[in-house]
């Protein structure tokens, strides 16, 4: 077993070997992703001395790579987007809702990225507005907060996305808050047969542009007979939406998005070991209750497998729709309070404090006494004197 096992440290034991062994067919945001990781907080980034103000240690703090694909790079910015949603949070019960793609479309979405994961959430977005304006069942405009994640525990390729949406919204006229039921917000199996023929109409309008591209096994659905016969056996398929049990209040809300929103593929924390070319995981056999399991794969197995989860250039994996859509997000915010009789909440959170001072804490003690380390002046190349700890400019 490897103390401290780092992502990084599988990349710079066999990310060089991967690279030659796959050449012809390694993109350039995967070799920027593999180059990144194997960089952060290390020389060739830069960074500053620190000093202790308690034991006089001094320390080399290298900055960090800040690619959204890094598993150390990702606590600065959640901690400053949980501050940022802090003050959309409503006195009302919140719900988690779960879309995920058949198997077959996880197949041509991981050949079409940009493309078929703009249109999960486009769907989705349209399904839950949709149904929740329905009389029949709410009659309300909704808030959802939508984050695709594209992994299972055992890092295959599993395109899903969480939505986070408030039980309830403003009546269509903006007149008075409609609530949903206790501990119920929108029927699932009504939500799953309309993000299917929703997703379905995207996915052949985008075909008919020209904008998927099909290669491999799934070269054949370039023709439109095909893909129409695709189509037609998707329609036949029950697509899953899960509707989990709802939030106990705004600080659960928060929390929960602490750990789901800036996630990547897998957490240094689920590395055991690097030996003799193969890496030993921690994973969760869901199909099993949750049991936690040990996983090991071949070096470069598992870098493809984390390699299958990056992001185009661009690509937003936090979406915000309804009420909470960009664009009108203050107005509709100030009618939602209006109706609900509460004023913006200032305090601050436990969450988002714990999240901050935890993102913020590493660099800013002492490792030896626990002091204030303060900054001497920036590294101009590694000094050989300096004990080397991480430092996240992010």
């Amino acid at each position: 077993m490897s103390a401290g096992l780092e992502l990084a440290d599988i990349f710079r034991c066999h990310g060089n070997a991967y690279r030659h062994a796959h050449d012809g067919h390694l993109g350039r945001v995967e070799r920027r992703v593999m180059s990144a990781v194997e960089l952060c907080r290390t020389a060739e980034l830069g960074g500053h001395s620190e000093v202790c103000t308690s034991c006089g240690l001094i320390r080399c703090a290298y900055n960090s790579c800040r690619n959204r694909h890094c598993p150390k790079c990702q606590g600065q910015a959640r901690a400053d987007w949980l501050a940022a949603r802090q003050a959309e949070l409503l006195p009302v019960p919140y719900f988690h809702v779960v879309f995920t793609l058949p198997a077959p479309v996880a197949q041509i979405a991981f050949q079409n990225k940009a493309t078929v994961y703009a249109i999960l959430f486009r769907a989705a977005a349209e399904t839950l507005r949709t149904i929740a304006a329905d009389s029949k069942h709410l009659g309300a405009e909704i808030g959802v907060v939508a984050v695709l994640h594209t992994w299972g525990q055992n890092l295959h390729h599993h395109p899903h996305l969480h939505c986070v949406v408030p039980g309830g919204g403003p009546s269509l006229d903006g007149t008075r808050w409609i609530a949903c039921r206790p501990g119920f917000f929108l029927p699932v199996r009504v939500l799953s047969r309309l993000f299917r023929r929703l997703f379905l109409e995207h996915l052949q309008i985008a075909f008919g542009s020209g904008g998927l591209g099909f290669f491999g096994e799934l070269a054949e659905l370039a023709e439109p007979t095909a893909f129409a016969r695709r189509l037609a056996e998707l329609r036949r398929v029950e697509w899953v939406v899960y509707a989990k049990p709802p939030f106990g209040g705004p600080e659960q809300v928060l929390a929960y998005l602490g750990r789901y929103t800036h996630r990547v593929a897998i957490a240094n924390s689920r590395l055991i070991s690097l030996t003799d070319g193969r890496v030993g995981f921690r994973w969760k056999d869901y199909r099993h209750h949750g049991k936690s399991k040990v996983m090991t794969l071949e070096a470069f197995e598992f870098i493809r497998r984390f390699l299958l989860h990056t992001l185009p250039d661009g690509f937003h994996r936090i979406r915000h729709y309804g009420l909470l859509a960009n664009g009108h997000r203050a107005e509709k915010l100030a009618l939602c309070r209006k109706l609900l009789a509460v004023t913006a909440t200032t305090e601050n959170p436990e969450p988002v404090r714990r999240h901050r001072e935890k993102a913020a804490m590493t660099y800013h003690l002492c490792p030896c006494c626990g002091g204030t380390m303060i900054t001497l002046g920036p590294l101009s190349r590694p000094a050989a004197c300096c004990v080397s700890f991480w430092y996240d400019s992010s």
